[in-house]
């Protein structure tokens, strides 16, 4: 059952039931909406790196921060197309493109709706990150053809100031809601190990899936600490705690795709396991996410066969 009336104890008592109740009670849900045994493959690519006016303090590209990140331009439409080609050679069905902006700028911002289309030329999913947006540029974006608009909350709103104060979490929400009227897709999640406590954790799930109607598709990003950045001595969230995440996810928002992005790098085998056992059952395959690495193509691949997981690469 979809539900959109989470209560702070609710969300609690699933975060400490037994780890092998919740994780069971996650697959049985799981297997209601999804194969248990098919994983979406999506591929993200920076169209725009460094000098971002915001401040997040986990990110290389902040131009707060110096991480020794050498900025870029607006990548060339053509570059962007043969990426995405490559991308559905390899197995991906959707391409996302991020770009480091607060908020798109009128110079570059119609180049990337070109870019939008020409991926929906390759018959292929397009996403894009491009920060907060009005109401104008959501609509281009709709006509575009844009499939899924990534803007994440990042963290609960309690802990939020924390890590950004350059925009506020209410500013994340305005975006999400001018995306979600449009009937574009929304792509919202969080990053985990940046300092926040359990109650964070449930507040910003709480924050998702009391949504008027859940995103659909979930990223959950551990910290990849960057040099340079405020949270880069950030202690490293304990495995157990990421997985039990995951599956309180798919408990809350059973019908989301639920993606491990960023930190799968920093993650053996087994903990990736668990976390497709918990309801995870999507990633971003190629080995950079915008400018952080990740893990290998023919890794996934062996692991995927390893777990009897078939994906949209094979």
């Amino acid at each position: 059952m979809i539900k959109n009336t989470w209560k702070y104890e609710e969300v609690e008592q699933l975060f400490h039931l037994p780890f092998n109740d919740l994780l069971f009670k996650a697959q049985t849900i799981h297997r209601e909406h999804f194969d248990p045994n098919k994983v979406q493959i999506s591929t993200l690519t920076s169209i725009k790196t460094g000098r971002c006016a915001e401040n997040c303090g986990y990110c290389s590209q902040s131009a707060h921060f110096d991480t020794g990140l050498e900025s870029e331009a607006l990548v060339a439409i053509e570059s962007v197309i043969e990426d995405a080609k490559q991308a559905k050679a390899n197995g991906a069905d959707r391409f996302c493109m991020g770009a480091a902006w607060s908020r798109p700028n009128k110079r570059d911002f119609p180049i990337v709706l070109e870019m939008v289309k020409g991926v929906k030329a390759l018959g292929m999913e397009a996403c894009v990150t491009l920060g907060m947006l009005d109401n104008d540029q959501v609509q281009q974006l709709k006509e575009a053809g844009l499939d899924y608009y990534n803007h994440n909350i990042d963290t609960s709103p309690e802990y939020y100031d924390q890590i950004v104060t350059t925009r506020t979490f209410q500013d994340r929400l305005d975006t999400i809601a001018e995306v979600r009227a449009s009937g574009i897709n929304v792509c919202s999640g969080a990053i985990l190990g940046m300092g926040e406590s359990e109650k964070d954790r449930i507040s910003l799930l709480i924050q998702l899936a009391n949504m008027d109607q859940h995103p659909e598709s979930v990223p959950i990003n551990m910290l990849v600490p960057i040099e340079g950045t405020p949270l880069y001595n950030t202690d490293k969230i304990n495995s157990i705690d990421f997985v039990k995440t995951i599956a309180v996810a798919r408990i809350m928002m059973p019908a989301s795709w639920v993606r491990l992005s960023a930190g799968r790098e920093e993650m053996n085998d087994e903990m990736q396991a668990l976390c497709f056992f918990a309801g995870a059952n999507s990633i971003f395959y190629g080995e950079r996410l915008l400018t952080t690495d990740n893990a290998s193509k023919n890794h996934d691949q062996e692991l995927f066969q390893q777990l009897g997981i078939n994906s949209s690469a094979n």
